[in-house]
């Protein structure tokens, strides 16, 4: 990101009114990107000209007539953020804002938005509705945070330095930063084509924890449901026939897990604009559960805490590519606290505990990067 300057941003927050991604397609098109098309091959005639983008959980659940789900615990962060950037060489990279910090880093203790108890009734609860033929899967994720002191800066380059983070990046504003480290690519757009790689499965990355992921007859199967849920929403914006699941279930290291992942393309239809290709993939069918808009009302329902930017989506706009990450083994900062978030995805053969265990795995390599550099405050 060095020798970027910013041009313009866009930020809004549930409550603001309007739509989020209309103003976000409004925006960009005010600076030039033709995103009433994305099925061509270059979007914007200026080199070196790009967008940094941010949507919230919360503006994704909007976006497709959702309710948002309970308040973010960092509203100092944006619902959506976009930022348009110019390379220009006599200019800096656009600071993270938030205040003059430059002592080391001091770290409370995590505090959890829910117990282990909680977590587990809520994983309980779902496995009622799936009973009860409301939904077939969802992904119950949970909140920590931390207050902090000094400068947050090297936290997040270590969190940043995890390793598999394949769609890793940053955004920041005034009084606010999102890092995330994600492994896991929600959507892009090259040549006319989406891309889809959903994750879905956790094991501890040993060998004996990559036979016991390839051996598991729950873990694929709610893999390949999210697969299908994909694959549905990607022909609402595909030529028909397009749609190919190029991979299926492949097994791939992050940060000391082994994760499985899915590979799925397709060839988008001619006129076929960036919010009909949000509102498509959004909220990310791996973060969700399926049927996607009854597992979000059961998000909304169980969640204490707001996801805030985490379950959504960051990445960038360039002219002539769409590449947005799904803000998994995501961290937020504002003034005070630092944000983590993680879960799993819950089907009617869910163990609690299994469950709980998981998504504190799943935090540990973010939690173990903070935490190392970091002392207690």
């Amino acid at each position: 990101m060095a020798n970027l300057t910013e041009r313009d941003r866009y930020e809004w927050w549930v409550g603001d009114g309007a739509d989020p991604i209309e103003g976000l397609a409004s925006f960009l098109g005010h600076h030039g990107f033709p995103v009433s098309d994305l099925a061509v091959g270059a979007y914007s005639s200026e080199p070196g000209y790009g967008v940094g983008l941010l949507i919230g959980a919360a503006a994704s659940a909007v976006a497709v007539g959702a309710e948002p789900g309970a308040p973010s615990p960092c509203p100092d962060v944006p619902d959506v953020a976009a930022v348009v950037f110019d390379r220009r060489n006599e200019a800096q990279p656009a600071a993270v804002t938030l205040g003059a910090r430059y002592s080391a880093l001091s770290l409370s203790e995590w505090r959890a938005s829910w117990s282990d108890t909680d977590h587990a009734a809520a994983i309980r609860m779902v496995q009622a509705a799936i009973a009860s033929g409301e939904v077939y899967q969802v992904n119950v994720v949970g909140h920590r945070s931390a207050a902090y002191d000094g400068d947050p800066s090297a936290a997040l380059r270590a969190v940043a330095g995890l390793s598999g983070a394949g769609y890793g990046g940053g955004l920041a504003g005034d009084g606010w930063a999102v890092l995330s480290a994600s492994p896991e690519c929600l959507l892009t757009v090259a040549g006319g084509r989406a891309t889809t790689r959903p994750i879905k499965g956790t094991r501890p990355s040993t060998a004996a924890g990559r036979v016991d992921l390839l051996d598991d007859a729950k873990e694929r199967a709610e893999h390949v449901m999210i697969v299908d849920l994909e694959r549905n929403d990607l022909s609402r914006v595909a030529v028909p026939g397009t749609v190919a699941v190029e991979e299926l279930f492949a097994v791939r290291r992050w940060a000391g897990l082994w994760q499985a992942e899915s590979v799925i393309s397709a060839r988008l239809r001619p006129g076929t604009g960036l919010v009909e290709l949000l509102r498509a993939m959004l909220p990310g069918g791996s973060v969700t559960g399926a049927p996607k808009l009854a597992a979000l009302r059961q998000i909304a329902a169980l969640e204490p805490v707001g996801r805030g930017p985490s379950m959504g989506a960051m990445g960038f706009l360039t002219r002539d590519r769409l590449d947005l990450g799904l803000t998994i083994r995501t961290v937020a900062v504002d003034h005070t606290r630092l944000h983590v978030w993680a879960g799993g995805g819950i089907t009617w053969g869910s163990d609690p505990a299994s469950e709980v265990a998981e998504a504190q795995a799943k935090a540990g390599p973010v939690l173990a990067a903070l935490e190392g550099a970091a002392r207690p405050l």
